[in-house]
């Protein structure tokens, strides 16, 4: 932080973003769009060959990929809500002379 403008510099930013996506809450929230948003994907683009018994290697690093997406954007998204409000509240709380 530059303490005499008493502003977040954009390094600090940059590692926030990081550490804000590994958050207990976010994390939570991005495991559970995963697990919603996910399971309704795999039953749509694969249920048909799950009910075959057609599943292949390469299908189910399909159907793992098609759980990652909803997770990493739900993450992302998420991150992308949270940081200016807090980087409003961080640069508008008073600071200590």
């Amino acid at each position: 932080m530059n303490e005499s403008r008493g502003t977040i510099e954009p390094a600090e930013l940059s590692t926030g973003r990081l550490s804000m996506a590994f958050e207990r809450a976010i994390v939570r929230r991005g495991l559970i769009s995963a697990a919603l948003v996910g399971t309704l994907l795999i039953t749509i683009n694969h249920g048909s060959a799950i009910l075959e018994g057609d599943v292949s290697t390469v299908r189910l690093e399909r159907m793992v990929l098609t759980a990652i997406v909803p997770y990493v954007v739900s993450v992302v998204s998420s991150v992308a809500a949270i940081r200016p409000i807090r980087m409003r509240a961080a640069n508008s709380s008073p600071r200590a002379e």
